[in-house]
């Protein structure tokens, strides 16, 4: 998916926010924005991915706020929230295909643009999928060798973990988190934190620290896992805006919430839609 003009304000909105993360100190924070805006202006195109550009704008702001982990406290209060608020409602949920799904759906209602408040009552409420590609994925899974879970924001593992487990009923499962920090994407290191390394069975990275996937930065051994899996199951819009660049295969099956107007525009659905598309 490449960018559109909603895309530009939404860039300026990261590059402030991210800045804003990285240091308290307030000539560095003018520093970072500033110059962060600048790659913005000189990198944005109508006819690149935005997660490419978000890439440049994270490493300048990183390398100026000389801090590795600007949304490491924002991460922090993700898994603890939504550590409480899966506890809450997963007794609403059986432990069939579908349920599962859905509460991995729901679970990409967090995000760092959205207010808490937003969040919590989305989670809480019921999941309809505008476009609803379940039966077909659950058929696929049947008879897949091995599936590659590619997963999102670091909230959203306590959602992920009871479709994993049930896809690791069936077939092998690759657990796909960021090699370093970037955004609130989740990384090895939220994984120890939120206490589910174990859980989750086979765990590797992108190599990358890009929000999505841009494949010229990923890794030898990611590109392998993702042309070899009979499955790509792609958590949340990065991927959803990366990966529908490729040929539709029939292997990729996106699970999220259309939460900007591009993203929602692209997929021709109602803005803060669920959607479960196989392509």
């Amino acid at each position: 998916m490449k960018a559109s003009k909603d895309c530009y304000e939404c860039l300026q909105r990261l590059a402030k926010q991210a800045a804003g993360f990285a240091t308290n100190d307030e000539p560095t924070k003018a520093k970072a924005i500033e110059e962060s805006l600048r790659v913005l202006k000189d990198n944005f195109s109508h006819n690149i991915v935005t997660i490419i550009i978000a890439t440049k704008i994270h490493d300048v702001i990183r390398a100026i706020g000389q801090n590795p982990d600007p949304y490491r406290g924002i991460k922090d209060k993700e898994i603890t929230v939504a550590r409480e608020l899966f506890s809450s409602i997963k007794r609403g949920y059986g432990d069939d295909f579908r349920d599962c799904l859905k509460l991995a759906a729901l679970g990409n209602a967090i995000d760092f643009f959205r207010p808490l408040d937003i969040t919590k009552k989305d989670i809480r409420g019921q999941v309809s999928f505008v476009i609803d590609d379940s039966t077909q994925f659950e058929t696929k899974l049947k008879n897949a060798k091995g599936v590659m879970y590619l997963a999102d924001n670091a909230g959203e593992v306590f959602f992920d973990l009871p479709l994993v487990r049930w896809m690791r009923r069936l077939t092998h499962v690759i657990y796909v988190v960021k090699a370093s920090p970037v955004q609130d994407d989740i990384t090895l290191e939220d994984i120890r934190r939120a206490g589910v390394e174990v859980e989750l069975g086979e765990i590797i990275t992108t190599g990358t620290a890009t929000p999505g996937i841009d494949f010229s930065l990923a890794s030898t051994r990611f590109k392998h896992e993702f042309t070899t899996a009979d499955l790509i199951f792609a958590k949340g819009m990065g991927y959803y805006e990366s990966l529908s660049e490729l040929p539709a295969e029939g292997r990729i099956f996106y699970c999220l919430m259309a939460k900007c107007k591009p993203v929602a525009d692209s997929l021709k659905v109602p803005m803060n839609s669920y959607v479960a598309m196989l392509r």
